[in-house]
């Protein structure tokens, strides 16, 4: 009795693994949002004139969910730095999917993340924002020279709150 329970047990667990398998390979891609060029740049270009309003002067880059830059603009007297600083951010931020804000606290001295800071592209400053459409990420923006990090910050929000009908949030 006891054998053919067992054998009862392996064959159903047998069958039970054919059909996840079958299952999980028809699984074979996924589907994902992308952010369109339109969005990205409307991102950008607003967060450009929300800060060109406050007398700032930055470059802003939108990257897509794995972190290829899509869009650039970088206001006339901006410095050349915020070029690579802005694109870093928004880097950083869809990469670690979260706000840059969020990863300068992480990734200070003594924390577990705090090894981060040695990646070369790592930007741990805030003015890196994470762009969602229906709580899946679709890329970031990063904003680069105002006076301070937060002003960048704002700025990446404006972008955001520009684009945020066409996101489906």
């Amino acid at each position: 009795m006891q054998a053919a329970a067992s054998v009862r047990t392996i064959v159903t667990a047998a069958a039970l693994a054919a059909i996840g398998a079958a299952a999980f390979a028809q699984q074979g891609t996924v589907a994902v949002k992308q952010l369109t060029p339109e969005a990205a740049t409307a991102a950008a270009r607003a967060a450009m004139e929300h800060c060109r309003k406050q007398g700032y002067q930055v470059g802003v880059a939108v990257v897509d969910r794995g972190g290829a830059l899509q869009a650039f603009v970088r206001d006339r007297y901006a410095g050349a730095h915020t070029i690579d600083v802005a694109t870093n951010k928004a880097w950083s931020a869809a990469s670690f999917k979260i706000p840059t804000s969020t990863l300068a606290v992480e990734t200070q001295a003594g924390r577990p993340m705090s090894g981060l800071r040695a990646h070369p592209k790592v930007m741990a400053v805030a003015g890196g924002q994470i762009l969602e459409s229906g709580g899946t990420l679709v890329g970031a923006i990063g904003v680069s020279g105002a006076p301070v990090a937060d002003a960048d910050d704002g700025c990446a929000a404006a972008g955001i709150k520009a684009i945020a009908d066409s996101l489906e949030l």
